[in-house]
């Protein structure tokens, strides 16, 4: 019961838009008509000042990392903590409150990957940037990182329910960032840096 009960609660909060509260309510910005129109912190960067994107990223981070401390402490196993995570993305990309839309649940997912293993989130973080800085994409970076969460998941926990979890957001994040993809194919994508992809 406890462990349904996180999962639910875990896709409510998941549910909840930043990026449209703290857009709209600070700024009047609605990120789905800003830039790419994404609702998350991505966008949020190149839409809002820095410190108002700097609140989206916390507080979609926030939505991944809390329900799953909070389950780890009232003693729920791995594999639950795994659906729990897993919710909480799902709730930002499929949001309740957004009539089923939402974002790619990259800071999400990396709030649940705090929870679960703050040495594997370290790294995933430093790939992240590594991955952004050097190609001038955001979603590059993205991609890396959740490609890195299960291996670096296995060098730190050895828990195969963490390593599927890894999998798991990693295949979510590819699947969001299909179009993304495409673009990056194509010489289309938006750069951080005002560059786009050679096609």
């Amino acid at each position: 019961m406890i462990s349904a009960a996180a999962v639910v609660i875990a896709f409510v909060l998941g549910s909840i838009p930043f990026g449209i509260v703290i857009g709209r309510g600070l700024f009047g910005i609605d990120l789905r008509s800003q830039g790419s129109g994404n609702i998350g912190a991505a966008n949020a960067f190149r839409s809002l000042p820095k410190w108002g994107a700097a609140l989206v990223l916390i507080g979609d981070a926030l939505k991944g990392l809390l329900p799953v401390i909070i389950a780890a402490r009232l003693g729920v196993v791995s594999w639950a903590l795994v659906a729990v995570g897993l919710a909480a993305i799902l709730g930002h990309n499929y949001s309740i409150f957004l009539r089923g839309r939402g974002g790619k649940g990259v800071a999400t997912g990396l709030g649940v990957l705090i929870a679960l293993s703050p040495a594997a989130a370290g790294i995933c973080v430093i790939v992240w940037i590594a991955g952004t800085l050097i190609s001038g994409y955001s979603s590059v970076g993205s991609l890396l990182l959740n490609l890195a969460q299960p291996f670096a998941l296995w060098w730190f926990t050895h828990d195969p329910a963490y390593v599927a979890f890894g999998v798991l957001a990693f295949l979510l994040a590819a699947w969001r960032h299909r179009e993304n993809i495409d673009r990056l194919v194509h010489g289309q994508e938006r750069s951080l840096f005002g560059r786009r992809t050679s096609p």
